[in-house]
Formats: structure tokens, sequence, C-alpha cells
């Protein structure tokens, strides 16, 4: 019997139909130059052989090997002059079955280093084994360890079989290597079908459609027949309108060719005709088609969906339950895009119940498009049922969840999700952390902000434009200009809305020349400024007086900049004009404007009415604003104020019953401030903080201080028209509460600053100032308006606001 090599088991079958398992003898002369993972426990030289019966042998030997098993560290550090040609070919069976469960594993750099010492042996590489690198390579994209592969291929074997030069091709087109697969394509001893589809299809899918064609027509000429995958090659890669003639051509060519009926083409053309735009040459095509496929419908759903044809969507939806057509994961991703864009929840909900049928629901890819459809018809909480149920969701389901909560007002929740999504194995994307700093803005939240943007840069994960421009926006409402000015300067090359959100940054500060100034250099660097912008810049006029400016911005607009006025930027007009006194004015442009005017006209007309003490011009704001918007607290309260200003109780009265018979109540004033990195809130009268005894104790002595100081300042109309139970109040209103849990908590260098959810009042507003004054402490306010700097008894709005 011929010697076999000592890390070898041979089973041989006897004649007696046992299976006879024998340990083979040793050389004396190789037992030192062996592997010590191959040493085996020998007894003798010629040991005695173990029978096993044919029926005992263990179930391991009988099932297939788990090569994927087998350690990288395997060596093949043997004596050449010990290798026989016999040893050879079993070495590389099993070497070649290795190197394939590495190549499948994606170990390229451990099967370049196996590979090596397979050479060094002279043991040869299997073709097989080869295809399966090149397919591990074309996999990854790795171009330098495939090139590395084909340059050892090119060394070691004379002519590769025609599959192998195959696998080398697609390797290089997967890779995005057009050139490389150009040369083995122009030096392949033969060309089968594969080949020619291959390199059409790369050309194509890279957009060099010259080549492409060019190689189509050699294919021609060389007489090869094209195939549905040549022609669908082609057209996988038209993705746009600017593809449609080619693609007309191509399907032209295709029915001259024969394979005008074959469905997988036919299939591949209609979707063709949807991504280039012609949703008309769709319909014909898909019409057309005796056997349709799932794919083909769902091709039509998506050119439907795009063209805002909600509800012819969901008609072939229904059309394909009553045919029968198997429904996969992605035709219930695009119906319920249609039921989302129509906010159709009850036929969403019918749909959800067929999902539930079929199992779907745990599905990450059925689950994630259920969360987004419940949010966009501002259903949260089936839409926190609907992520419930996904067995493993992934960042885009994450994401719809929270942007879920950020567009219902739910900014708390949102942070929450996002902390827990934080400690799971999840990967975080850029929409996400768009949605935390929309979130950290509308909170006023500057710690976890922050931590967010930190988090992000760490992970390159800030959103270009709408990313950057949310982080500018957190900053600024966050009170914190110095940083959203480094996140502005830090872009290079910032487009219209980082520009708009740096303004506005400026503009609700009530920083006006800052503001107008930064309009002027978005200018000089060529970028065109939108409607958004201009509600910017109108905005900070508004916080400043600025009549005149206002005005001329808003003529320009259309003749200057090409930008269509809307009736947003005839509201910011009003504003202007009523927070300046020009009451008259205010009310000719409302009755003279190009659109009708919305409740926000009135409004704003009715604040400087407050403002002014204009009962005639107010009581017809009120009238005009409580028809458009019979629910707006707001109104209500305003001219209650203003009946009550002028002793008309019995009108006032008659406002407080409106309100009651519509069920309408002002909204809780809510006050708060971080310290320490905590956030302490506050409302009217609240008395539930640890600190509540020092607290009013701190606020009862700011209120002596401030009564003093103002004895001197209060006119007899002020008095007169102050009620005792008003004064009292007044003391314990949310945002002094939190002002003086600021002066007690905080360094007496640090600014204090209170975000409040409501308009300051006059009194509170008075209040900050008078408190600056006394305290020589600075304050800083952040309303539902813009920012207050209280600063030695006066604020930054100079009283305008």
């Amino acid at each position: 019997m011929q010697r076999q090599p000592a890390w070898l088991l041979a089973l041989n079958k006897s004649s007696s139909h046992n299976y006879i398992v024998k340990k083979f003898e040793i050389p004396a002369n190789s037992l030192s130059s062996m592997n010590a993972h191959y040493c085996f426990a020998v007894s003798s030289l010629n040991p005695s052989p173990v029978i096993i019966a044919h029926d005992k042998i263990p179930q391991s030997i009988k099932a297939a090997a788990n090569f994927s098993q087998i350690p990288s560290w395997v060596s093949l550090k043997s004596t050449p002059s010990s290798l026989q040609t016999q040893e050879n070919i079993n070495k590389a069976q099993i070497e070649s079955i290795h190197l394939i469960s590495l190549s499948k594993q994606g170990k390229l750099k451990e099967a370049r280093e196996f590979l090596k010492q397979m050479e060094d042996a002279g043991i040869s590489v299997s073709p097989r084994s080869y295809k399966c690198l090149f397919e591990a390579c074309g996999k990854i994209k790795s171009l330098l360890d495939g090139r590395l592969f084909h340059e050892q291929m090119q060394r070691t074997v004379k002519n590769p079989p025609e599959f192998l030069e195959n696998s080398v091709l697609k390797m290089y087109c997967e890779c995005g290597s057009l050139a490389d697969a150009r040369k083995v394509f122009d030096e392949m001893r033969e060309r089968n079908l594969v080949s020619w589809n291959t390199i059409i299809s790369a050309y194509a899918e890279n957009g060099v459609f010259d080549k492409g064609f060019c190689m189509f027509s050699n294919m021609l000429e060389l007489e090869t027949k094209p195939n549905g995958s040549t022609y669908i090659g082609f057209l996988r890669s038209l993705l746009n309108p600017s593809g449609l003639e080619i693609g007309k051509q191509i399907h032209s060519h295709a029915i001259r060719s024969g394979l005008g009926s074959n469905a997988s083409v036919n299939t591949a053309i209609s979707n063709m005709y949807v991504k280039c735009g012609w949703l008309e040459g769709a319909e014909l095509v898909f019409e057309k088609m005796s056997e349709k496929n799932a794919v083909a419908w769902t091709g039509i759903m998506v050119g439907y969906t795009q063209a805002e044809r909600q509800m012819d969507a969901l008609a072939l939806f229904a059309k394909m339950v009553n045919e029968g057509v198997e429904l996969d994961e992605y035709v219930f991703s695009i119906v319920l895009k249609a039921c989302a864009g129509l906010e159709e929840l009850n036929f969403g909900r019918q749909i959800h119940g067929h999902i539930v049928k079929l199992g779907l629901e745990s599905e990450v890819s059925v689950g994630t498009p259920l969360v987004d459809f419940y949010v966009k018809c501002s259903n949260l909480e089936s839409a926190t049922k609907a992520f419930e149920w996904i067995s493993e969701p992934n960042d885009v389901s994450w994401s719809a969840l929270i942007t879920g909560y950020c567009q219902m007002g739910e900014f708390e929740e949102a942070l929450k999700t996002f902390e827990s999504l934080r400690t799971r194995s999840v990967d975080i994307n850029s929409f996400t952390y768009t949605s935390i700093f929309q979130a950290c803005s509308a909170l006023a939240d500057f710690n976890s902000g922050a931590q967010a943007h930190a988090d992000a840069i760490k992970s390159s994960l800030v959103a270009y434009q709408h990313g950057e421009s949310a982080m500018i926006t957190m900053y600024s409402r966050c009170g914190r200009l110095d940083y959203a000015t480094r996140v502005f300067e830090s872009i290079d090359d910032p487009d219209a809305v980082a520009w708009t959100a740096i303004i506005a940054g400026y503009a609700y500060q009530g920083n006006a020349p800052e503001a107008l100034k930064l309009f002027r250099r978005m200018q000089d660097c060529g970028v065109r400024p939108n409607a958004v912008t201009f509600i910017a810049v109108l905005t900070a006029c508004s916080h400043s007086g600025l009549v005149i400016e206002g005005r001329q911005y808003l003529e320009s607009m259309s003749s200057n900049y090409g930008v269509a006025t809307t009736i947003d930027h005839y509201d910011c007009m009003v504003d202007i004009y009523s927070r300046a006194g020009f009451l008259q004015e205010a009310l000719e442009l409302i009755r003279s404007m190009p659109f009708s005017p919305d409740a926000m006209s009135w409004k704003c007309l009715l604040g400087g009415c407050w403002t002014y003490r204009n009962l005639e011009i107010g009581e017809l704001a009120a009238e005009n604003l409580f028809q458009l918007d019979p629910e707006d607290t707001a109104g209500y309260i305003l001219m209650f104020n203003l009946y009550a200003s002028f002793g008309k109780w019995k009108e006032a009265a008659n406002v407080r019953k409106m309100m009651a018979e519509r069920n309408l109540r002002k909204e809780l004033s809510c006050s708060w401030i971080t310290v320490k990195g905590k956030v302490h809130r506050f409302i009217v009268g609240d008395k539930h903080h640890p600190q509540t005894e020092e607290i009013y104790s701190k606020l009862e002595a700011l209120n002596d201080s401030v009564i003093k100081e103002e004895t001197g300042l209060l006119t007899e109309e002020d008095v007169s028209n102050s009620l005792p139970e008003r004064k009292e109040q007044l003391l314990v209103h949310s945002e002094r509460l939190a002002l003086a849990f600021g002066l007690i908590s905080t360094p007496s260098s640090a600014p204090v600053v209170v975000f409040k959810n409501l308009r300051a009042c006059k009194d509170c507003h008075d209040f900050g100032k008078q408190v600056s004054l006394i305290t020589g402490r600075e304050i800083v306010v952040r309303d539902s308006f813009r920012f207050h700097h209280f600063k030695l008894g006066e604020c930054s709005c100079n009283d305008y606001w």
C-alpha cells in the first residue's frame, strides 16, 4: 500500500464491507519537521488496525465536514522531498476546500497567506477555488486582492477555462475597474454570451453608454445573439429622463430580436419607463404583458406614487389582491407610502390587517413603512405599536419613530427614544441626528444638543445642508449664537438653507444690523435668497422697528430677487407696522394686499392694538380673527385685556363667556432653566421644587426691591387699573420662579438664562429689567417670540416686542 502523509486519515472499505481506519507509519526522519499541530500519539510504527462496524460510524464522520471551522493558521510547511505526486493531489483537494471556505467567509488576508503557502509547497489551486476568490473580491469590492489573485492565476494556470475568465471579468466590473475588465475581455481566447453581457452591463451601469452600445454592436457583428439578460442589463442602468430615448431604442431592438413577449424583459422595460418619467409608456407595456409578476405590478405602483397619483396606486393594489398576485414586502412598502401621501388612515389600517394575516408585521421591511405611515397620519400611538412589533428594527425604523415624535411636538419623547437607541447595537443615521437637533432646538436643550453634535461629528453623520442648518438653528434657539456662528463658518460652501438659519438666529436675538449684514454677505457670495430667507429678514426688521427697510425688502422681493411673495411675507409686514404703532397703515395693507388675509394677519394687528391701546381697530381685528380661527385662545386674551384697559368690564366679561362656551382655556405658562446639566421646570404658582422655600424667599426679597424702585414709575392710570389679585398673581409667574432659582443656584458672574413657552407679559418684562439693575446680573429670557437680554435695567429689545 502506498504510504499516505502522516496528517491524513484514510477510510478504506474492506472486503467484508467494514470500514478500516488506519494510522499510517510516520517516517522517523520526518518526525522532527512536522508541525506540532499534526503530531499523533502512536504506540508503535505498525499499529494494529482498528475495526469499526459500518453501522457504528459516528455521525460526525458521516456528516459533511464544516470547513469554515478549519483554523486559518493551518501550516503547509513540509519538506519538498517528502512530497509525492499522490500526496500533492490529496493535499490539493483538502487545501482547495479550505481556500474556498476562507473566501466564502470573506477572509481575504488569510486566503492570500494560505495561497502563498500552497504555491511554496508546490500545491496547485483548483479553478473552482479561484472562482470563489474572485467572487469574494467582487462582493466586497476589493480590487487590490482581486488583482493579486488574478496575477497568481496567470502565473500558475495555463489556458484557464471559460467560466474562470468570466469570473475574473465579473470581478473587475463589480470592483468598478472598467479598464482592467476591458483588458481581460480583449485578451480572452473565447467569449460567450455571459462575457458580452457582463462587459456591456458594466459599461451601462457606470453610465458609459457609448462604449456599451459599441460593444453591443460588436457582439451583433460577430453573430452572437443577445438574450434577455443583455437588454435587462442595459435597461436597469437608465434611471432618469435623460435616458428615455436610449431606452426606447433598446425597447425597439428587443422587439425585433423576438423578445417582445419575454416577461422579464417587459418588466425591465416598464420599470425603465417609470424611472425615466414616461408613465404612459410604462402603462402601455404593462397592459400588453400577458404574464405579470409582482415586480411589474410594483413598478407601476411606484410610478403612480412618484407622479402623485396615489389613488391609482391604491386601485392597482386592490386589483393585485383580487387577481391573486403574490404580495411581497416591497409591495406593502409602496402601497403604505401611497396611503401616507393621502393620509388615508382607514385604507392603511386594512393593509395593516392584511400584513398581520400574512405574518409580516415583524419584518423590518414592512414594519418600518408601517411606522412611517402612521406617523404621517399623525397617529403616534399606532406608530409606536407598529415599531414594537418589528423584531429587529434598523436605523430607518428608529429614525421614522423619532421623526414622528418631533413632528407631533413630542420632543422629550424623541430624546428619550434617542437615548434608548444609543444603548443598542444599531447604527444611527444622519436623519436621526437632524431630528434630534430639531428636538433640542424646540426644547432649548443645549446640553443634549451639544452631546448629539459631538456624537454626530465622531461618526461623520452630520447631514450636509439639513443637518448643519438644523445645528445652527438649535444653537441659536438655545441662546448660543457664538456656537451657531462657529458651525456656520465651518461650512465650506453654505447654501441658502444655512444662510437663512444664521440670519434667522440673529433676527430672533433682535440683532437686526447683524442679520441684515449677513443677508448682504449672502448675496455677495452669489447665493440666491429664497422665500424663507425673506421671512427671516422681515422678522429682523420687525423686532427692531425698521419699518422703511422692511417695506423696501417686501417690495423688492419679486423685482430684484425673483422670489414670489406669499401671505406670510405680507403678515410679516403687517407685524412690522403693528409693532411700530402704524396701525392704520397695517389695516390698509391687509385690505389691499393681493391675498385674502388669514388669521395671522388680524392677530398681528390685534397685538399692535393692545400695545398701543387702539380699541376701534382692535375690535375690527378681533371680529375677523374669531371668524377665521374661533379657537385662537391668544386672540381672546388680547381682546379681554384691551377691553379691561378701557374699563369696559361688560365687554370683557362677554369675551370670557365666549371662551367658556367654546371650552377654550389659556395655554399653561411654563418656564425652565438648566443648572449643572439638569433642567428645572416651573409653572404658575409652582411649589413642587425641592428648593421651593428658598425660591419664594428670594422672590419676596426681589419683589420688595422692585416695588420700591417702581413707586416713582407707576402712573395713576397704572395704579387704578391694577387689581390686587392681579398683583398677587404676578408674583408667582413661572418665569419669575425660574429667575429666582437661577439667581440662587448659579455663580454671580454667570448670566441667568430662562426659557418660556409663551410670550413674556409686560409686567414680567419690566420685572426682568429691574432685577438686572438691582442684582447687577445679566438675565436672558427667551419667550415664544424672541430673546430678551436684560442688562443694568435695559433690554436688548428696547421695549419693542
